[in-house]
């Protein structure tokens, strides 16, 4: 069976927590491999709808494991309220497995998330405040406290201490707030380490089995690849890879493992936080796009800003991620326009490019160069196949796969799993 990667292919939000809950249900098992619950995943199926941060989806079948893999960073915090409120709902959290190199999030990350944040005022780069970057910050350091220091309560004290030491310098030094407490902090830390001590393994090992039993294995991405940090919308991206091959190094399976790789693309655009975003619409197009779709952060609630799909970007995704097909969300959203657009290109200082540029002061003048295409003004929630799409609809879909070159193997038309017409399937039995 192959190795799935489910990939955020434009800014986030393209509704990937949909193409893995469809996917996960063939899977045995669900990987996250980065980010942390600055990610959010809405799922809509039979048992309802989930707003998931950091649980994989696969969470939701008995015969699936569900592993937090080690490229996540973890808030102990938010995953005990996660795990209860599904359990609340009837679902079985018994499938969950933990890297034991998985980075925890700490009290003093949130603290100097918060505090970096506002001291850089109207340059701020919009960060979810969620303490995600200090402790990506602190896994490069080498002073992150990882999962599998739960395991060890002597050691476990012995890290925290001696990272406390230098934030404590920093808040009280720099800042001039309190200091945080060893004390308090370890004793916290003690009761995660007895609720998921269970849990803690080496998920990479459990991996290696499963495939050498050639058992179907899906990757979930979160955010999305122009937020990468090496070929995103730098600075204003995020603290880990959402790419492919970070996919491979923050599960710890081989890279020759992956057999398909699914970029997920919005038939739209979305935005959350600063940054350049070329095809941005400020208007009441905009406006209705946000409106329809209700764009609202999953995690953080804040308003998408949102515009016409760019091939520019889609190229350049392409490109890195090595994409073997596409997914097309929220085709439906787009319904009641009578015109669309995509953009084919970017005038810059009087030229036409077609790359995406790296350098944020030349993205910040790109004008985009758009290709107009006519709307369907109809419905297309019940289609259930690709030939009951209006004409209009499959012009679309068509002219992305000519633009990006590559095909669209499954098109969501609505929020629940049902509505998806499959053109390719992506696990074969």
């Amino acid at each position: 069976m192959p190795v799935v990667a489910v990939i955020g292919a434009q800014w986030g939000d393209e509704g990937k927590g949909k193409i893995v809950d469809m996917l996960a249900e063939k899977a045995r098992y669900v990987v996250r491999f980065s980010g942390g619950d600055n990610a959010g995943h809405t799922v809509v199926n039979p048992h309802g709808e989930f707003k998931l941060r950091l649980t994989p989806s696969g969470i939701f079948y008995k015969n699936t494991k569900a592993i937090i893999g080690n490229g996540v960073v973890l808030n102990p915090t938010v995953l005990n309220k996660e795990i209860d409120g599904l359990k609340e709902r009837g679902v079985d959290t018994s499938n969950l497995l933990i890297s034991d190199r998985a980075n925890l999030i700490m009290p003093y990350h949130l603290v100097i998330d918060g505090l970096e944040e506002k001291s850089l005022g109207d340059k701020a780069i919009g960060t979810t405040l969620k303490g995600i970057g200090p402790a990506y910050v602190d896994k490069v350091a080498r002073t992150g406290v990882r999962a599998g220091d739960l395991l060890d309560k002597k050691y476990l004290h012995e890290r925290i201490a001696l990272a406390l030491e230098a934030k404590n310098q920093i808040l009280t030094k720099v800042y001039g707030v309190k200091a945080l407490s060893l004390d308090e902090i370890y004793k916290q830390y003690c009761e995660y380490a007895d609720r998921w001590a269970p849990y803690i393994c080496d998920t990479s090992e459990v991996l290696a089995k499963a495939l050498e039993r050639n058992e179907p294995v899906l990757l979930e991405g979160a955010q999305g690849f122009l937020l990468d940090p090496d070929f995103g919308t730098y600075p204003f991206a995020t603290s880990s890879s959402p790419t492919s091959s970070n996919g491979c190094l923050g599960s710890g399976i081989a890279p020759n493992k992956i057999n398909h790789i699914v970029g997920v693309f919005k038939a739209f655009q979305t935005r959350v936080g600063a940054g350049p975003m070329p095809t941005e619409l400020k208007d009441a197009t905009g406006d209705a796009i946000r409106e329809w779709g209700q764009e609202y952060g999953t995690t953080t609630g804040r308003a998408r800003r949102c515009g016409w799909f760019d091939a520019v970007a889609a190229g350049l995704s392409t490109r890195v991620n090595g994409f073997d097909s596409m997914a097309v969300t929220r085709m439906d959203i787009l319904d009641k326009m009578p015109h669309l657009k995509i953009c084919i290109g970017y005038k810059v200082d009087g030229k036409v490019i077609t790359n995406f540029p790296s350098s944020i002061a030349t993205l910040e003048k790109c004008e985009p160069v758009y290709e107009d295409l006519p709307g369907w003004e109809t419905s297309t929630s019940d289609a259930r196949k690709y030939k009951d799409l209006p004409p209009n609809a499959k012009g679309y879909i068509e002219r992305l796969e000519k633009l990006i070159g590559l095909p669209v193997s499954l098109v969501s038309v609505g929020r629940h799993r049902e509505q998806t017409i499959v053109r390719q399937e992506i696990y074969k039995r």
